[in-house]
C-alpha cells in the first residue's frame, strides 16, 4: 500500500471484502465507535441506526463517510483499528485491499493509444474552444455552467420571437428554441437589418463585381457552425441542463452527441448522462399482429449500432446521405446537420471529433417501416486519421462501420490494415474507382473479411436514391444477420477501456446510483411495494380522504344525531392518523430522506434524477407484463368484468415515482403535526418537523410538488400548507405570483403543452400520466418583475379530466368537478386543452369547466380562460372556424345555464355573464404535435410557433391584469387552497364557500363602509343641532322664510353622494382582492340609500319636532315679552321716584322700594297660567281611532281596560291566548309551542324597547306634548306588528290590544310627566321670578350710578352665555364621544360586525359568566346596549379623557365667541341693543341665548357697547372653568343622560347592523351595512344555546346548523308550518339567510367548549335537562376554544 495513497483510495479498495469482514460485527457496535470519532451528523447517526439491513446500513455508512473530506476519510480508517483491538478477528487492513478494483482503470496499452499525439494538438484545441467561448460570449459560463433554472427563468428575452443578430445570440437562440422544441433551433444564420426592407432601384442596377463574392465570405465568417455552437452550449451546460437539452433534441429528432470531442481535456466525453432521460416508444414488426409495443429508456435499448465515417475528403455529403437513409420516402427529415443546411457549410471551429448517433425505431408499419427494429447510427465529424480514438471506439461498439472515402491510395491502405485485429465489419463507399483501388481492396478483403457487398460505388453520375436503397438494403442483412447489440450503457464500459471520460462517473452522480440502487434494487413488484413499504399513503391514506369527505357532507349519517356522528368520524380520523403515526420509517424511505435532504445539491439532484429513472424503468417493465396479462384476461374471460376490473385496477396501480415517496413523507408528517396538535406527542419529540423545509428547497430548485393526490382524490393540506410557508419564508416573503393551470380530457398534450411553453418537465410517458394536480414554480426575472408585477409564475399541470380508469365510477363527474373547480380557483388563467377530434368529451370537459367558472364567479373570482384547440393545422384554420366558435360560445351557454340549475341559481345566466370571453381572441388553433408519423416524426415547427405565441399573450395578459388586479402571495394562495378545497368536500359548493381572503376584504369594506356611514351621520347631527338652534332663535316671522327642508335633501343628497363616490374610489383603489367582494357593492350601494332615509327621517322630525315646540311656546313667549314690558315700566317709574327724593336710599331700603314694587306689579298685571291637559285621555282616544274597525271583540276588551294609567310596559306577559288558536292547531308537541311563544315574547321585547326609546327622545326635548307623538307610536307598533307577521308569528288581536295598551299606557306616564315638567318650568309667574335678580341688579346700579359695563357683561355671561354654552357642548358632546371611541385603542371592536362579535365573545370567553352567556343568547339586544355602555363607563372612568374631550369643545366655541367680540370692537354700534342683535345673529347656529335673559341685559343698559365687548371678553375664562368645574361634579352616567346625541345609540347602531339572528341557533347576523340581501354569521352554535331542546328528552340540543345545513337532518318551525323538511332546503324558508358550514373541524370550538363548561347552568335556565355531549367536546380547552375564535374572525 503506497504511503502516499489517499485515505478515499483506500476505503474504495478495502470496501467489499471490509464489508463482508464487517458483517460478523453488531451494527450498532461500529455506529457508536464511528460516532463517538464524532463522524456522524444527528440526522445521519438517526437514519442509519433505524436501517434494519446490516449490509445495506454498512454500505451506506461507508458512502456517508465518503461523502466527506480527506481528513473525516483518515478518521474512518482510526474508526477500523479501534475496532481491530476489540475485534481480534478482524485482519489487517491490507488483507481486504482488491487491486484493479476500480472500473476505471485502463489497459496499459490502452493507456498508450491515448497518449499517441493527434493531429491538433491539445493546446490549439484549448485555444480554439477559448476563442470560440470568447466569440459566443460564453468566457465565464465554462467555470460558472449554465443551470436548467437559470435557463428557465421567465424573462422579457424569453417571450420574444428573435433571429439572432449577433454572434453572441447564438447561444441563447440554440436553448430557447430547443427548450421550446422549435425544429429551427440549429439556425445559426444572423439577421441583417429588417428582412422586409425592398432592395432600392440602385441596388437592383448595381453591375456584379467581386464584392458580391466578398459579401457571401463575409456571411460565412461572420457566423458559426451549429456543431461549434452545440458543443459550446453543452460544455457550458451542467449535467441536468445537457440532459434536458438532449431531451428536447431527441423530440426534435435532431441526432444527439454521443462523444463530445477533447476540447477541455484530452480525453472525449460520452453523453450517457444526458442521454438518461430520454424514453422512446415503437413497434418492432414481430409485435405488429399484436398490436403491442415496447417503451423503454433509450440508453438501456440495445441496438445494433451503425457507425458512418469519413477518411480523406469528399466531394458529396456524407451527413446528407446519411439523412437520406433514414427518412421515410414521404417524408424527409435533417437528423445530422450538413454542409447544405443552414451554417452547415461553415467551418468548424471545435466541433471536428463529434460522434452523434441518431436512431431509427419502426412504427409497425411493414410497408413503408425502413427497418423492422431499432437501429442505431453513428456519425463522426472530422476524418478518422486525426480522431483516430473516436473512430477506434465506434469500430468496438459498432455492429458496422461504413468507411467513406475518395478512394484508397498507399496511405489509406496502411491505416486500415491495421484494423485487422477489430473484428468489426467494415464497409466502403467509394466516391470513384480506379486500378489503384481495385488493388489495395483486394489486398485489404482477407484481412477485413470483405467481399463484394461490403463495397459500394457512389460515383458523381449515381442516382443518389439508388445509393441511399443499396446502403438501406446493405444495414437490413446486417440486422437481419443477428448482429451485437449495444445499449449506451454497454457503450460505457468500452469507453472507459479507450480512456474516454463518461459524464456519469462523477462522484455525486456514482454515490446517488448507489444510494438509490439501495432503495429501487428490491422493488419487484410495484403493487406490492407501495402496499408494504409506502403504507401511510394506501388504504390509511384513502380511507382518510373519505371520512374528511363525510365529515362536510354527512351522507352516511343515517338517525344518527348529526354532533355525535361527527364526532365519530372525527374520532375515526384521528384513529387512522394514530395507525399511520405508529407505522416505522422503512429503510428505502429512510434512504430517501438521506438522498433529498444532501447539502450538496448536485448530489441530491443526481439522487432524484436516479430514482425517476430507476422507477419509470420499474414501472414501465411492470405495465408491460400488466398489459400483456389484461390482454390475456380480457380475452379468456370475456364477460367476467370483475376479474378485468381487478386487473385494470392493478395497471392502474403500478405507476411508481418519485411523487409517491414524497406523498408518503407529507403523510408521516400530517400524521405526526396531529398527533403533536392534539396534544398525544410533544413538540420535543417530533421527528418530521424539517420534511416541509426540504420540500420547499427542492420546490425552488425547480422540482414540482404534488398539489392534488390523484390516488386518493385529496389534498394533504397541512403538508402543502407548511411548505408553501416554509417556501415564503425562504423567499423572505417577495413570492408573488400569477397562477397558470392546464385543463383537458386525458392524453390531449396538457403536460406537452406545459412543457414546451416553458420548458418544464411534467411526466409525459406510457403509464405516467398526470394523476392529480402537481405544481412547478417558475422565477421572473429582475428585468421583468416591474413590468409583470411579480416574482414567480406558478404553472399548475392537472391529470386529464374524462379519464377512461375513473369513467365506471359513479362520482367521475363530481372527481371532475372537484378539480376543475379547484384548479380554476387558484389560477389567473385557466388554459382549456381541446382536442378537436372527439366532439362529445369535448361537450363533457365545457360542461365542467363552465361548472368550475360558474362558481368561481360566485365568489368573486374571475379567471382568464384561453382554449386551445389542438391538431387544427390549417393556415386558415381562425377565419374557417368562426362558425365552430359561434357554436362553442352556444354550447358554453347551454352549459352554464346547465350549472346554474344544479348550483340552484335561479336567474338566466350566460358564459359572458361569468367571465370576460371573447371568441375572438380567446381561442387558439394549435397544429399537432408531431410532424410525421411516430416514433419517427420530428416536434411540428407551427406547434412550436403557435405555443409561443400564446405564451406571448398569456404575458401580456397577465401585465395588464396585474394592473387591475395584483398577483396573489404565497400566504393568499395557501388560503385559496385551504377554503377552495373545503368548499370542494361540500357537495353544494357555493353555499358552502369561505375565505379568509373574502373575509378581510369583506371586513374592510365593511369597516371603510362603517366611516363613511358614521361621517354621514356625523355631518347630519351636526346639521340638525345648527338647525335645532337656528330655529330656536328664530323669531315668529323668521320661522316661516326657514329653509331648512331643502336645505335638508341638498345635505342628504349631498352625504349619499359622497359615500357612493367613496365607494367607487374604493374599488378602484387597488386595495387587496377587492374583486373578490364586487357581489357586495351592491349591498352597500342600498344601506347608504337606506341610511339616507334614515337621517332623513331622523333629521326631519328632529326639525320638525324644534318647530312645534317653538310655535307652541310661541304664545307662552308673547305673553312673557308683554309682562316684562309691564315690569320694566314699573321699575323705570320707581327709579324716577328714588332719584326724586332729597335723600340717599340705603341699599336696604331700595330692596324694600324694589320688592314692594314687583308684588304690586304682578297682582296688577293678569298672568294667563297655562293650560293643563289629561294626556293620558288623548292617548286612550288616539288609541281608540286605531282600533276601531278591528270588531267587537276589541271594542269589549278596551271597554274592560278601564284607564290607561292601569298599564305599565314592565307588566306585560306573554299569555297563550296571544297566539292564534288555528295555529296552536298545528303545533302538536309542548315543545314546540313554548319555543314559539319565547320567540313571540322575543319580538315583544324588542317592540317596547324600541317605542321606550322614542318616548325617552321626546321626553327628553323639554318641550311639550303634542298630539303627534302618541300617533307615531301607533306607527312603529303596527309597523313592527306587520314585520311580525312576515316572520310568521301568528299573534292573536288579543297580543295586539294589549301590547298596544301596555305601551300606550307607558306613554301616558312618560308623557303626562313631561307636560307637567312643561307647565312648571314655563308658568309665567316663574319665569318671572327668575329674571327678578337681574332686574334688581340692573336698578340698583341705575340708582346708584355705578359704572354698569362690568355687572351688564357679568349678567350676560351668567345668564345667557352660560345656559347656550352648556347646550352647546351637551349638543356636541355625544359626537366627539364617538369620535373618541371609534380612535380609542378599543376602535377595533367596533370597526365591523365581525370584529364586534369576535371582542364580546372574546370578553365573555375570558370572564367565563354563565349569566352574561345566557344574556347574550336570549335577550341579544339588550345585552348589546348594555355592553356598549358598559364600555363607554369604562372608558370614562378616568375623568381626565371626558374632561379633555370637554374642554376641546369649550374651548372651541369660546375661541369663536372671542373672535366674534373681536370682529364686533372694529363696528360702530350706537348701543348695546344693537351690539347684541348684531352678535346673536352670527351666533344663531351655535348658540341659544335666552330672550328673557336677554331682555333683563338690554334694560336701559346705556353702557359703551365697546367697552361692554371688552368687559365680556374677560369674564369668558372664569366662565369657561366654571363651566368646566360643574361638568367636573357630574357623573359619567349624568353626562349621557343629558346629551342630545347618545354615544352608545350611534355605537350600537355601528355594530348591530340589522339585527336579525339565524333562525335556528339564534346566531346574530354580522353581515355590512343595513339593507344587505342576505344575513351570515363567521361560525354557528349549538341550538340548545338558543333553548332549543328535544321534544321528547327535553335535553337541550347539540346540533349546530352549519353542520345540519349538509346534514341528511330535517327541521320543522312556524315558517314549515311544522312540517318536517330538509336541513339542506333550508333556504326555501329562510331565503335571505346563508349559513355556510365550518371551514375547519375545529372551527366551532368556541361554543363546544361554552357548552360544555355551563351545560347544567344552561339547562337550568332554559327549563331543560344538560344535553347528553360528544366525548370529544370534553377534551377542549379554552386556549383551543379562544384559537379557534381568533381563526374563525382571523385575528392574528
Amino acid at each position: 500500500m503506497a504511503s502516499s495513497e489517499k485515505p478515499s483510495d483506500i476505503i474504495q479498495k478495502a470496501r467489499r471484502k471490509l464489508t463482508e469482514a464487517l458483517l460478523q460485527i453488531e451494527p450498532k457496535v461500529i455506529l457508536d465507535v464511528v460516532d463517538a470519532h464524532q463522524l456522524l451528523g444527528q440526522s445521519e447517526y438517526f437514519f442509519l441506526s433505524r436501517m434494519k439491513d446490516p449490509h445495506g446500513l454498512l454500505q451506506r455508512l461507508i458512502d456517508t463517510v465518503l461523502r466527506k473530506g480527506e481528513a473525516a476519510h483518515q478518521q474512518f480508517l482510526d474508526c477500523l483499528g479501534d475496532l481491530r483491538h476489540a475485534f481480534p478477528s478482524l485482519g489487517p487492513l491490507s488483507e481486504y485491499l482488491e487491486d484493479g478494483c476500480s472500473s476505471l482503470q485502463q489497459k496499459p496499452e490502452v493507456q498508450q493509444e491515448a497518449q499517441l499525439e493527434e493531429k491538433h494538438p491539445v493546446k490549439e484545441r484549448r485555444k480554439a474552444l477559448q476563442d470560440m467561448l470568447r466569440k459566443l460570449n460564453l468566457e465565464k459560463n465554462q467555470s460558472k455552467k449554465f443551470s436548467r433554472r437559470e435557463v428557465l427563468e421567465i424573462g422579457s428575452e424569453s417571450l420574444k420571437e428573435c433571429t439572432p443578430r449577433k454572434v453572441e445570440d447564438l447561444p441563447w437562440h440554440f436553448l430557447r428554441k430547443v427548450l421550446a422544441l422549435n425544429v429551427t433551433a440549429r439556425s445559426t444564420s444572423l439577421q441583417k437589418g429588417t428582412s422586409d426592407c425592398p432592395r432600392t432601384e440602385e441596388e437592383e442596377e448595381t453591375t456584379i463585381d467581386e464584392s458580391i463574392f466578398l459579401s457571401i465570405e463575409m456571411d460565412e465568417s461572420s457566423s458559426v457552425n451549429p456543431l461549434d455552437v452545440l458543443c459550446a452550449v453543452l460544455l457550458c451546460s451542467d449535467s441536468f441542463l445537457q440532459q434536458e437539452i438532449l431531451s428536447k433534441m431527441s423530440m426534435c429528432q435532431f441526432a444527439l452527441p454521443l462523444l463530445l470531442p477533447p476540447l477541455e481535456t484530452s480525453h472525449c466525453t460520452l453523453m450517457l448522462w444526458a442521454m438518461r432521460d430520454i424514453v422512446k416508444r415503437w413497434r418492432p414488426h414481430s409485435l405488429v399482429d399484436s398490436r403491442g409495443f415496447r417503451e423503454e429508456s433509450l440508453v438501456l435499448t440495445p441496438t445494433p449500432t451503425i457507425s458512418f465515417v469519413r477518411m480523406g475528403s469528399l466531394s458529396f455529403s456524407k451527413s446528407r446521405l446519411l439523412n437520406e437513409v433514414l427518412s421515410p420516402s414521404q417524408h424527409h427529415h435533417d437528423f445530422v446537420i450538413h454542409r447544405d443546411m443552414e451554417g452547415g457549410n461553415i467551418s468548424r471551429e471545435i466541433a471536428d471529433g463529434l460522434v452523434e448517433i441518431a436512431w431509427y425505431f419502426p412504427g409497425g408499419q411493414k410497408s413503408s417501416d425502413l427497418f423492422p427494429e431499432p437501429v442505431a447510427v453513428a456519425n463522426l465529424r472530422g476524418g478518422i486519421e486525426a480522431h483516430q480514438g473516436q473512430f477506434k471506439f465506434l469500430s468496438e461498439v459498432s455492429s458496422a462501420v461504413f468507411i467513406f472515402a475518395e478512394c484508397i491510395s498507399k496511405r489509406e491502405y496502411t491505416f486500415l490494415s491495421s484494423l485487422k485485429e477489430l473484428s468489426t465489419n467494415y464497409y466502403f463507399i467509394l466516391e470513384c474507382h480506379n486500378s489503384e483501388t481495385s488493388d489495395f481492396l483486394k489486398e485489404l478483403a482477407p484481412v477485413l473479411k470483405l467481399n463484394k457487398s461490403h463495397v459500394l460505388l457512389k460515383a458523381a453520375k449515381t442516382n443518389t436514391a439508388k445509393i441511399v436503397e443499396q446502403l438501406r438494403s446493405t444495414i437490413g442483412r446486417i440486422i437481419r444477420a443477428n448482429p451485437r447489440r449495444l445499449t449506451i450503457d454497454d457503450m460505457a464500459a468500452v469507453a472507459r477501456e479507450f480512456s474516454i471520460h463518461v459524464d456519469e462517473d462523477c462522484l455525486e452522480c456514482q454515490d446517488a446510483r448507489r444510494c438509490t440502487s439501495g432503495i429501487t434494487e428490491d422493488i419487484k413488484d410495484v403493487a406490492l411495494y407501495k402496499k408494504e413499504m409506502l403504507k401511510l399513503q394506501g388504504d390509511l391514506w384513502k380511507t382518510l380522504a373519505r371520512v374528511e369527505k363525510e365529515l362536510c357532507r354527512m351522507e352516511r349519517q343515517g338517525d344518527m344525531p348529526s354532533e355525535k356522528y361527527r364526532s365519530e368520524l372525527r374520532d375515526k380520523l384521528m384513529l387512522l392518523r394514530q395507525q399511520q403515526n405508529e407505522c416505522d420509517l422503512t429503510v428505502g424511505l429512510i434512504n430517501f430522506i438521506v438522498g433529498i435532504e444532501d447539502s450538496e445539491t448536485a448530489r441530491k439532484h443526481y439522487f432524484l434524477k436516479w430514482m425517476k429513472f430507476n422507477l419509470d424503468h420499474i414501472a414501465r417493465t411492470s405495465l408491460s407484463k400488466l398489459r400483456a396479462e389484461y390482454k390475456e384476461k380480457c380475452k379468456s374471460l370475456g364477460d367476467d368484468a370483475q376479474k378485468v376490473a381487478e386487473v385494470d385496477q392493478l395497471v392502474s396501480s403500478s405507476s411508481l415515482g418519485v411523487e409517491h415517496f414524497m406523498r408518503e413523507l407529507g403523510q408521516f408528517y400530517e400524521a405526526e403535526w396531529l398527533m403533536v396538535r392534539e396534544g398525544k406527542l410533544p413538540k420535543n419529540k417530533r421527528q418530521f418537523a424539517h420534511f416541509p423545509s426540504i420540500a420547499a428547497d427542492l420546490m425552488l430548485e425547480g422540482f414540482p410538488l404534488e398539489l392534488i393526490d390523484g390516488d386518493a382524490s385529496n389534498i394533504p393540506l397541512q403538508w402543502i400548507t407548511d411548505v408553501l410557508t416554509k417556501l415564503n419564508n425562504k423567499l423572505r416573503r417577495k413570492s408573488r405570483m400569477f397562477v397558470i393551470t392546464v385543463l383537458g380530457v386525458q392524453s390531449t398534450g396538457k403536460s406537452t403543452l406545459l412543457n414546451t411553453m416553458f420548458g418544464l418537465q411534467f411526466a409525459v410517458s406510457s403509464g405516467r400520466c398526470t394523476r392529480g394536480a402537481f405544481m412547478t414554480l417558475l422565477k421572473v426575472q429582475k428585468n421583468l418583475i416591474p413590468e409583470l408585477g411579480c416574482d414567480f409564475i406558478l404553472v399548475i399541470d392537472t391529470e386529464g379530466l374524462k379519464a377512461p380508469e375513473l369513467a365506471k365510477l359513479e362520482d367521475s363527474y363530481q372527481h371532475d368537478n372537484e378539480l376543475a373547480t379547484l384548479v380554476v380557483g387558484l389560477s389567473d388563467v385557466t388554459i382549456v386543452n381541446l382536442a378537436m377530434e372527439n366532439a362529445t368529451e369535448m361537450k363533457d370537459i365545457l360542461q365542467i369547466v363552465t361548472h368550475a367558472f360558474l362558481r368561481m364567479e360566485r365568489i368573486g373570482q374571475k379567471p382568464n380562460c384561453q382554449f386551445v384547440h389542438q391538431n387544427v393545422s390549417d393556415v386558415s384554420a381562425h377565419d374557417q372556424n368562426m362558425r365552430d366558435r359561434k357554436h362553442l360560445l352556444e354550447q358554453l351557454n347551454e352549459m352554464t345555464q346547465a350549472a346554474a340549475k344544479m348550483e340552484k341559481i335561479d336567474r338566466d345566466i350566460k358564459f359572458s355573464d361569468i367571465m370576460d370571453y371573447d371568441p375572438e381572441i380567446h381561442n387558439w388553433y394549435i397544429p399537432g404535435l408531431w410532424h410525421g408519423v411516430p416514433p419517427m416524426a420530428s416536434v411540428n415547427r407551427g406547434y412550436s410557433e403557435k405555443v409561443l405565441e400564446l405564451k406571448q399573450y398569456l404575458f401580456e395578459f397577465l401585465k395588464d391584469r396585474s394592473v387591475k388586479k395584483g398577483p396573489k402571495d404565497i400566504p393568499q394562495f395557501i388560503e385559496w387552497i385551504k377554503s377552495l378545497w373545503n368548499a370542494v368536500k361540500h357537495e353544494n359548493f357555493i353555499f358552502s364557500f369561505r375565505n379568509s381572503l373574502i373575509a378581510e376584504a369583506y371586513n374592510q369594506l365593511s369597516t371603510k363602509h362603517s366611516e363613511w356611514d358614521w361621517g354621514f351621520r356625523r355631518e347630519m347631527h351636526l346639521w340638525v343641532s345648527e338647525q335645532e338652534t337656528l330655529i330656536q332663535n328664530a323669531s315668529p316671522e323668521e320661522l316661516d322664510h326657514l329653509n331648512w327642508q331643502h336645505e335638508l335633501q341638498q345635505k342628504l343628497l349631498s352625504g349619499e353622494q359622497q359615500i357612493l363616490e367613496s365607494l367607487d374610489k374604493y374599488f378602484e383603489s387597488g386595495a387587496s382582492n377587492l374583486h373578490l367582494v364586487e357581489k357586495y357593492r351592491e349591498d352597500f350601494v342600498r344601506s347608504t340609500s337606506s341610511l339616507k332615509r334614515e337621517l332623513e327621517s331622523y333629521s326631519y322630525n328632529k326639525c320638525n319636532d324644534a318647530l312645534n315646540i317653538k310655535k307652541g311656546r310661541y304664545k307662552i313667549d308673547t305673553l312673557q315679552m308683554e309682562y316684562l314690558e309691564v315690569i320694566e315700566r314699573k321699575v323705570d317709574r320707581l327709579l324716577e321716584k328714588c332719584r326724586k327724593e332729597e335723600r340717599r336710599f340705603a341699599n336696604e331700603e331700595l330692596r324694600r322700594e324694589f320688592e314692594r314694587m314687583w308684588t304690586e306689579t304682578l297682582s296688577e298685571i293678569l298672568l294667563v297660567p297655562l293650560e293643563r291637559r289629561q294626556i293620558y285621555s288623548d292617548i286612550e282616544r288616539c288609541l281608540r281611532r286605531d282600533l276601531s274597525n278591528r270588531g267587537s271583540s276589541v271594542n269589549l276588551k278596551l271597554q274592560a281596560a278601564e284607564s290607561l294609567l292601569n298599564y305599565r310596559m314592565n307588566t306585560f306577559q306573554m299569555k297563550p291566548d296571544y297566539i292564534n288558536p288555528s295555529f296552536w292547531g298545528l303545533v302538536k308537541s309542548l315543545f314546540s309551542k313554548q319555543e314559539h311563544l319565547c320567540k313571540a315574547e322575543e319580538f315583544a321585547k324588542s317592540l317596547i324597547s324600541k317605542c321606550m326609546q322614542n318616548m325617552n327622545v321626546k321626553a327628553n326635548s323639554r318641550g311639550d306634548y303634542h298630539d303627534t307623538y302618541s300617533g307615531e307610536l301607533l306607527q312603529i307598533i303596527n309597523q313592527m306588528l306587520q314585520e311580525g307577521e312576515d316572520h310568521k308569528l301568528h299573534t292573536s288581536l288579543s297580543f295586539e290590544v294589549d301590547l298596544k295598551l301596555h305601551i300606550l299606557g307607558e306613554a301616558a306616564h312618560i308623557f303626562q310627566k313631561m307636560h307637567e315638567d312643561f307647565i312648571n318650568e314655563n308658568d309665567p309667574r316663574v319665569r318671572l321670578e327668575k329674571l327678578k335678580p337681574q332686574y334688581f341688579s340692573t336698578f340698583t346700579d341705575l340708582y346708584l350710578e355705578k359704572d354698569a359695563h362690568q355687572t351688564r357683561a357679568k349678567n350676560f355671561c351668567d345668564h345667557c352665555l352660560h345656559p347656550a354654552l352648556l347646550d352647546y357642548v351637551n349638543k356636541r358632546l355625544g359626537i366627539e364621544i364617538v369620535d373618541d371611541l371609534l380612535n380609542s385603542t378599543q376602535s377595533i371592536g367596533y370597526a365591523s360586525r365581525s370584529f364586534f362579535q369576535f371582542t364580546v365573545l372574546k370578553e365573555l370567553l375570558e370572564k367565563r359568566d354563565v349569566n352574561n352567556y345566557v344574556r347574550y343568547n336570549t335577550s341579544y339586544e339588550e345585552f348589546v346596549k348594555s355592553w356598549i355602555m358598559r364600555q363607554i363607563l369604562k372608558r370614562y372612568a378616568d375623568k381626565h379623557y371626558l374632561k379633555h374631550l370637554e374642554k376641546d369643545i369649550l374651548l372651541a366655541i369660546v375661541k369663536k365667541i372671542k373672535e366674534m367680540l373681536e370682529n364686533l370692537n372694529h363696528k360702530c354700534f350706537k348701543t348695546i341693543s344693537e351690539f347684541l342683535e348684531f352678535f346673536c345673529k352670527e351666533m344663531q347656529k351655535e348658540l341659544v341665548i335666552s330672550k328673557d335673559s336677554l331682555a333683563g341685559i338690554q334694560f336701559k343698559n346705556m353702557t359703551d357697547p365697546g367697552q361692554f365687548s371688552v368687559c365680556v371678553g374677560n369674564f369668558l375664562p372664569d366662565l369657561e372653568k366654571r363651566i368646566l368645574s360643574e361638568f367636573n361634579v357630574l357623573s359619567i352616567e349624568l353626562k349621557l343622560f343629558k346629551l342630545a346625541v347618545k354615544p352608545q345609540d350611534e355605537i350600537f347602531k355601528r355594530v348591530f347592523g340589522c339585527g336579525k339572528q339565524c333562525p335556528f341557533c339564534q346566531t346574530p347576523c354580522e353581515a355590512g351595512g343595513s339593507a344587505h340581501k342576505e344575513h351570515f354569521a363567521a361560525v354557528h352554535r349549538p341550538e340548545g344555546l338558543g333553548r332549543i331542546k328535544w321534544e321528547e328528552t327535553e335535553k337541550l340540543l347539540i346540533e349546530l346548523c352549519s353542520t345540519l345545513v349538509v346534514s341528511q337532518c330535517r327541521f320543522k318551525s312556524t315558517e314549515t308550518e311544522w312540517k318536517y323538511q330538509l336541513f339542506k332546503d333550508y333556504r326555501v324558508f329562510y331565503p335571505d339567510w346563508c349559513i355556510q358550514p365550518d371551514p375547519s373541524i375545529n372551527a366551532s370550538d368556541y361554543w363546544k367548549f361554552v357548552f360544555k363548561e355551563f351545560n347544567h347552568e344552561f339547562a337550568q335556565w332554559y327549563g331543560a335537562k344538560p344535553a347528553d355531549l360528544p366525548a370529544d367536546w370534553k377534551n377542549i380547552t379554552q386556549e383551543q376554544a379562544l384559537e379557534a375564535l381568533k381563526a374563525t374572525y382571523h385575528m392574528k
